[in-house]
């Protein structure tokens, strides 16, 4: 299904996300930091239809280089989700949002590397160019829609060392793993009407330190 990028995809989709009913604990694990990262909905790159903006990590950095990444990171003391997600998608991108832009939240998920991480989904209302921070992002990449909601855009698999399922997401020949895939298919199951839980889908053991 096209969405284009206009306003009545807009009402849609934070229709949607508004009807999404959202998974929240009691008392999160206290061991866990806390994070946040983007679904951040833009205008392809041929214009013609709604996209995600999906990174690939710096290889300089400390944790998790080269590897691909939705823009987010750690939760600064006194920060809520939504403002620390704001906050790297402006330090990552350039892009300068709002709280009116935000659409909504989904689900934590917690990480075997030590994070709770809340998915922000906003719309990006803004026509300024991207500007990556070449100290965090390697390349930003425009991801329509429609590519995540195919029929084997993610597959599951077993690894010896978790009794959980390993999600992946084939983009271009590549399989991107949890978190990362996690999150953008519970965001394909919201497009599609679906309450998906997905935080018991596993991360592959290099996504473990």
């Amino acid at each position: 299904m096209t969405r284009s990028f206009d306003d009545a995809t807009r009402r849609n989709i934070a229709e949607l996300v508004a009807a999404f009913s959202r998974a929240t604990a009691d008392e999160p694990e206290p061991a866990l930091k806390r994070a946040a990262v983007v679904i951040a909905l833009t205008e392809s790159e041929n214009g013609a239809e709604t996209a995600f903006l999906l990174t690939r990590r710096a290889e300089g950095l400390r944790s998790h280089s080269a590897q691909w990444a939705l823009p987010g990171g750690r939760c600064d003391p006194g920060e809520t989700q939504v403002q620390s997600a704001l906050r790297e998608l402006h330090e990552e991108l350039g892009l300068e949002l709002g709280e009116s832009d935000v659409l909504g939240l989904l689900d934590d998920y917690p990480t075997r590397s030590g994070y709770l991480i809340t998915p922000v989904v906003v719309w990006v209302s803004t026509k300024a160019a991207l500007v990556p921070n070449p100290a965090e992002v390697a390349s930003v990449h425009h991801i329509a829609l429609d590519e995540i909601e195919q029929q084997d855009a993610f597959s599951f698999t077993r690894i010896p060392e978790s009794a959980r399922r390993v999600i992946r997401f084939r983009l271009a020949g590549q399989h991107i793993h949890a978190p990362t895939a996690a999150l953008i298919y519970q965001f394909r199951e919201v497009l599609a009407g679906r309450n998906t839980r997905v935080a018991e889908l596993e991360q592959p053991v290099f996504a473990w330190k």
